[in-house]
């Protein structure tokens, strides 16, 4: 059920009715008109721009235009329509319709707000893929959340969903891995490691290194490293996948498909990709001018195979083959593509760092080339997490051994806690992850905000119980829902007919924090009803001796769980029952 959908069908029908009237010229297009929540409350309940965008395409007056509108709105639901301003349209709904909503989200339960706006698109939603090097850090944590919760936002409005995880082990990082892995075997053979600059000298190896002895002996020992790079490399790599796979089910996170960049060389698909591009007049010998500013050292003037990225929005043409004739980097990314487009993806969506900003453009530009515009690409960049332990900043570095873990933060914050602050930001805003704070009790950690409310809203059903009321969701839809009547229910019942709406806009906009934001705000307004009730016995949900009106609280209060619970579910986050 989305009220404000069915509304704007209302609008529409009402529109429809004025053309075929002669009131607006035939041949509008009424895409834009849509039904929202208006800015200030107080105006009402919803309003339209109907009035505002058909003006200027029906050369009308937009207050003539609404005051018409206004005129035709006779749906029972609607108690009043008024102009206002230059033509803006706010409506007020009967109270029976708020109440209705209340029985709706109980009926629906976990599928309240769930809808089909995806029509079965198939989406892949590609995310984390760090290189196999080692455990993921605290800067992976985040991506790897927001991924997930975007994959569950999608499925929950009807995409069929494919999260994706692409192995970068075709690189020199690899073979860095596996020397440094080769270190710690030596290592474990009771040999001191040499663990030079350049190498990985994390803890991290020394069981790998071990493995690699329980496997080897001491066979690899005197053999170059010629004979040895390939099987400690592939040994090496599988081992820190085992550990990534193992990081992410820590947080909740389960991939349903894991590629290989390694293994797209030699199978033909880089060579395939690039012959599509070449096929549509894309790919060319060149040279490249120099980039602006100082020149690198290592920067020669040098004909190269390059891609005309140019022509579909990028900055400047791309390199695609060094010239001892290796592949770039770019080549098998844009082979990665090309098999998801070829894979039948309906859209596809990266999860990248920020540090990935420059790569937006022209992997954009692949896949509009690949597709013939026909499959959308969005890139999401995620920024950075700013770590603070004992009132500092705490810092990362991979190379020197001593990052911070996805495991120590999970271990130390809990993964629903986690999961759920990651998610308090937008992607492409740094966001500060304060140990200290998103442990305590308080308004100002909007975890156990939330989570709180959904034990209140549980300890109100067990409390209704404990005095002899039927709180069952058959009974509770059943109720006389009348008795919810107070301006302060009816707006947290209003609140709760915005979830479907809420969850349609953050799908289409590819933006999960956006249910973080709304469960806070909901949770708020419960604590905010269930505190008045301290001073106002009238609103409180369970009215000792008077079960008819209990039950009708308590419906409404059940409706709030069925949202927070719903929206806890998208995020990723168990939703607790009582506090501890």
């Amino acid at each position: 059920m989305n009220l404000f959908t069915d509304l704007r069908g209302v609008v529409l029908a009402a529109l429809d009715q004025m053309t075929q009237a002669g009131e607006l010229p035939a041949g509008l297009d009424f895409a834009n008109v849509a039904v929202e929540p208006p800015r200030d409350p107080a105006h009402g309940d919803m309003a339209t721009n109907a009035a505002m965008v058909l003006a200027k395409p029906a050369q009308m007056k937009p207050r003539d235009i609404a005051d018409k509108l206004a005129a035709r709105l006779t749906d029972d639901r609607i108690s009043s329509a008024e102009v206002a301003g230059p033509g803006f349209l706010n409506l007020r709904l009967s109270p029976a319709v708020w109440q209705g909503v209340v029985a709706a989200a109980i009926r629906e339960g976990a599928d309240f707000g769930r809808s089909d706006i995806g029509t079965g698109q198939k989406v892949n939603v590609e995310f984390v893929s760090a290189n196999p090097t080692g455990p993921m850090h605290v800067g992976h944590v985040r991506g790897a959340v927001f991924g997930d919760a975007l994959a569950n936002l999608l499925a929950f409005s009807g995409h069929d969903v494919t999260r994706e995880y692409y192995i970068n082990d075709g690189g020199a990082q690899v073979d860095v891995l596996a020397r440094s892995a080769y270190e710690r075997y030596r290592e474990a053979n009771g040999l001191e490691p040499a663990i030079r600059e350049g190498l990985y000298p994390g803890d991290y190896l020394i069981p790998v290194g071990e493995a690699l002895k329980a496997k080897y002996g001491d066979s690899l020992l005197d053999k170059p490293e010629e004979e040895w790079l390939v099987e400690v490399r592939e040994f090496s790599t599988e081992a820190m996948l085992q550990m990534i796979r193992e990081d992410l089910a820590a947080l909740g996170v389960r991939m349903d498909l894991y590629s290989s960049e390694k293994a797209l060389y030699g199978s033909g698909k880089i060579e395939a990709a690039i012959a599509r591009l070449e096929s549509l007049g894309l790919i060319y010998r060149g040279v490249l001018e120099p980039p602006k500013g100082k020149l690198p050292e290592d920067w020669e003037e040098r004909e190269q195979l390059l891609f005309r990225s140019t022509a579909h929005g990028d900055d400047v043409d791309r390199p695609i083959q060094k010239s001892d004739g290796a592949w770039t980097y770019f080549a098998p990314d844009i082979a990665y593509h090309w098999d998801k487009i070829d894979r039948g993806f309906d859209a596809l969506i990266d999860v990248f760092g920020a540090d990935h900003g420059g790569y937006v453009k022209r992997m954009n530009a692949a896949v509009k080339a690949l597709s013939n515009g026909r499959v959308p690409l969005d890139i999401k960049l995620i920024q950075l997490v700013k770590l603070y332990k004992n009132g500092e900043p705490f810092k990362m570095s991979k190379r020197a051994g001593t990052f911070v873990t996805l495991r120590d933060v999970v271990e130390e914050a809990g993964a629903d806690v986690t999961r759920f602050i990651m998610l308090t930001r937008k992607n492409d805003a740094t966001l500060d992850f304060d140990f200290a704070k998103v442990l305590e009790q308080s308004k100002d950690n909007p975890v156990w905000y939330v989570q709180y409310a959904n034990a209140r809203a549980n300890s109100v059903l067990r409390r209704a119980t404990e005095a002899g009321i039927d709180v069952s969701d058959s009974a509770l839809t059943g109720a006389d829902l009348t008795r919810i009547s107070h301006p302060a229910e009816l707006e947290l019942a209003r609140k709760v007919a915005e979830w479907p709406r809420l969850v349609e806009h953050a799908a289409r906009a590819h933006e999960p924090h956006r249910i973080a934001f709304f469960l806070y705000e909901i949770a708020s307004d419960l604590h905010s009803l269930w505190n008045r009730g301290n001073d106002d016995t009238s609103l409180r949900f369970v009215q000792d001796g008077d079960f008819a009106t209990s039950q009708a609280k308590i419906a409404l209060v059940r409706s709030v769980g069925v949202v927070i619970s719903s929206g806890l579910a998208i995020l990723g986050v168990t939703p607790m029952e009582e506090m501890r």
